[in-house]
């Protein structure tokens, strides 16, 4: 058996790792690279492999930079079967579509920019909403805890990664034939961490000989989960008091419900006024019903919520959910205080540029950041604390205040992913992936630090084979991925 190290390696996005098993080769994850447009389009176009070849291929989350190329390996050539759980299937539904569509309006941007220079336009999209669609044929949802085959020797089991919801570790029982040896690995996609709003915690396996592990916040910790209402309601209340508006980018997935979550507790315990809540994001009102119907990924409480509240966990009277282009742009002419809470999350494209372009010179306002803004984003300017910025091509003052909270992120720390791994019994190897070279390896010296023993951050296109009672013979693709500094994080 061998895993193959193709994307998310000493970097954080465009999650791919290969296994190879009595003749097989399978998938897990196939996530968009984030960097800058010329890595973006030679990662992502060409595939270190060929997609035909590929048997079948395990997702662990709906998150883009998991699963956003897999329209691309489909349209390339797989015919395989794409297993995920039932809240991931239904997820992508909505998110793999919506980022056909911006392939297709970000080709569309660069033709119109070509012809108006001379040039051809033979800009072509990576893949389309066609595309996206007909690869929705190949999803096979299963629920979590239940074991299934894949291929001859490879067994799988998803348990719950309390990342988002549908989000899972993946449990795979291998049996290898030609090494004659059988052993478990886990791969934990993006974990999760614990008592955060909404979902239910991550389950740890109870054994496992190889770990595949996520390193996001390798060496960081989180600010406290149960202090957010309080940050929250002190941010809402100043802004208020001024007649102000509360303007926050946020992912369309996970981190807006967990926003509309936090507002209803605190507007039901009287913490801060009854004012006006929009949701401005179309894939945000999608997605939202996506978790409506997935009540069984919901903690204890939020399941009480749902039963006690007529109105419902996402749902409640001051809360509107808004998709047409005209009701987006009349929030603009209406006076605050209000909430207004749109994507992206940070402040690349999407709606939120439109609600920043008219709402940031107003010192009244405030601007709540609250999620991981990668390197050169506008969310990143903002957060370092620009005081101008250009939105579509136009300078604007920053005068409105800008807050950051750090108290949502979806991903463990790093003491949750220690807790993690340490709570493996007859764990004997661990790769790191999916976070940068500092952090990733930060993470490495913090399990060996803690007993763990024979610990690798592969580069992208190592490949090792896996020999559990002998030394790990390394092997180098020479593969080579663009400098860590042009990426970007896509989720948080």
């Amino acid at each position: 058996m061998k895993i193959n190290f193709l994307g998310a390696d000493r970097t954080v996005t465009g999650s791919r790792h290969m296994l190879e098993i009595n003749g097989k080769k399978i998938l897990l994850d196939c996530g968009l690279y984030q960097g800058t447009r010329k890595d973006e389009n030679n990662i992502n176009l060409n595939f270190p492999f060929s997609p035909v070849e590929i048997d079948a291929l395990i997702l662990s989350h709906a998150h883009i930079d998991h699963s956003g190329n897999i329209p691309n390996l489909v349209k390339q050539g797989f015919k395989g079967p794409i297993y995920c759980t039932n809240g991931t299937k239904d997820l992508c539904q909505y998110m793999l579509q919506d980022s056909g569509y911006i392939q297709e309006r970000e080709a569309e941007y660069l033709n119109n920019k070509k012809l108006k220079h001379g040039e051809p336009a033979d800009i072509k999209a990576l893949y389309t909403q066609e595309d996206a669609i007909r690869a929705m044929l190949q999803f096979r949802a299963v629920s979590y805890d239940i074991s299934f085959k894949v291929e001859d020797g490879v067994y799988v089991k998803f348990l719950d990664a309390g990342h988002i919801l549908g989000s899972a570790i993946v449990v795979l029982e291998l049996h290898d034939k030609e090494k004659n040896q059988e052993l478990i690995f886990t791969f934990t996609g993006d974990l999760g961490r614990k008592y955060l709003p909404i979902l239910r915690d991550p389950q740890i396996p109870e054994y496992s000989d190889i770990l595949l592990t996520e390193s996001t916040y390798g060496n960081k910790l989180h600010d406290d989960i149960t202090h957010a209402k309080i940050k929250v309601a002190e941010i809402v209340n100043n802004t208020v008091s001024k007649g102000g508006k509360i303007i926050i980018p946020a992912f369309a997935v996970g981190r807006t419900q967990e926003i509309i979550y936090t507002l209803h507790e605190l507007i039901n315990e009287n913490r801060i006024p009854k004012i006006p809540v929009f949701v401005d994001s179309p894939l945000a009102v999608n997605t939202t019903e996506v978790f409506k119907n997935h009540p069984e990924c919901f903690d204890q409480e939020t399941a009480k919520m749902l039963i006690e509240d007529k109105s419902g966990v996402f749902g409640f009277d001051l809360l509107t959910y808004v998709s047409a282009v005209d009701e987006s742009k009349a929030l603009n002419n209406k006076n605050g205080p209000m909430i207004i809470i749109s994507s992206s999350g940070m402040c690349e494209h999407g709606r939120i540029l439109h609600h920043l372009k008219n709402q940031i010179e107003d010192p009244k306002n405030t601007i709540m950041i609250v999620g991981y803004q990668a390197q050169d984003t506008l969310g990143k300017k903002l957060v370092e604390g620009f005081k101008s910025i250009n939105i579509f091509g136009k300078p604007y003052k920053v005068r409105a205040k800008v807050e950051t909270t750090n108290f949502f992120s979806g991903h463990a720390d790093r003491n949750g992913l220690l807790e993690f791994a340490t709570n493996l019994k007859g764990l004997k190897k661990t790769f790191i992936v999916h976070g940068d070279e500092e952090r990733a390896n930060a993470l490495k010296d913090s399990f060996i630090e803690n007993g763990l023993k024979e610990v690798y951050v592969p580069n992208y296109g190592d490949s090792f084979d896996i020999v559990l009672n002998q030394v790990t013979h390394f092997i180098n693709l020479n593969i080579q991925l663009p400098s860590e500094e042009n990426a970007k994080v896509m989720d948080d």
